[in-house]
């Protein structure tokens, strides 16, 4: 598309999220969209001035038909706990908010609920995903050339929500529903259960969880 330079710092594709994630920033905002500097460049963007050829060139791409096969009708936040890659439905992740101690609540014996932390002021239930869907948490691949920050996940479901430590983020992918594929013969079964697909995201295979049926689990755990 052509259109009248701006000068930009994608600094985001360099040391954020897009690149080798060495920010110092990235601690505190979590992901570049919450930077004040990502948000200037993209209101700096916005108000740049666009040429006759460029309006031309976006007017002949809106005119041709979509197509349903390539649509990403689907988005899903990817993360990892232990060794796999696993992806949420984005309108299920309330927020994503830094590692927080959990306390534990008396007389629950459950693995999988860890206990009662403070995510941005609010107590919210401690849940493991690892323990739930039969994850060894402390089975970590060897990463090279990256930062790695554990997070907190809040999902939230049916008016519940659900504290969800991970291990790492990879970030929010866009997907169509077609290209899921069924899950390898080899995955464990208490994993598998979980799952509605394997979405492939370069070399990542990614089990994408079935939102409905990891909320009616983890609801069931605070009966």
């Amino acid at each position: 598309m052509n259109t009248i330079p701006i000068q930009i710092d994608d600094c985001w594709n360099r040391i954020g999220v897009s690149g080798d994630q060495s920010c110092g920033k990235l601690e505190q905002h979590v992901h570049c969209r919450n930077c004040d500097v990502y948000s200037g460049a993209a209101q700096r963007n916005l108000q740049r001035p666009v040429g006759d050829a460029y309006r031309q060139e976006w007017a002949e791409h809106f005119r041709q038909p979509a197509s349903r096969d390539a649509a990403n009708d689907q988005s899903a936040l990817v993360f990892r706990i232990g060794r796999e890659w696993l992806a949420l439905p984005t309108a299920t992740i309330g927020s994503v908010a830094p590692i927080a101690s959990s306390h534990k609540l008396p007389h629950r014996a459950s693995r999988a609920l860890l206990g009662i932390a403070s995510v941005g002021g609010k107590l919210t239930p401690s849940m493991s995903l690892g323990a739930l869907l039969g994850i060894d948490e402390h089975d970590a691949p060897a990463t090279v050339g990256r930062h790695v920050f554990a997070r907190l996940l809040v999902m939230r479901w049916e008016g519940q929500s659900f504290a969800l430590p991970v291990a790492d983020l990879h970030g929010i992918a866009r997907y169509p529903q077609a290209s899921l594929a069924a899950p390898a013969a080899t995955i464990n079964k208490g994993l598998d259960r979980f799952l509605t697909g394997v979405l492939t995201l370069g070399e990542l295979r990614v089990g994408v969880l079935d939102a409905a049926l990891v909320g009616h689990q983890l609801t069931r755990l605070l009966r």
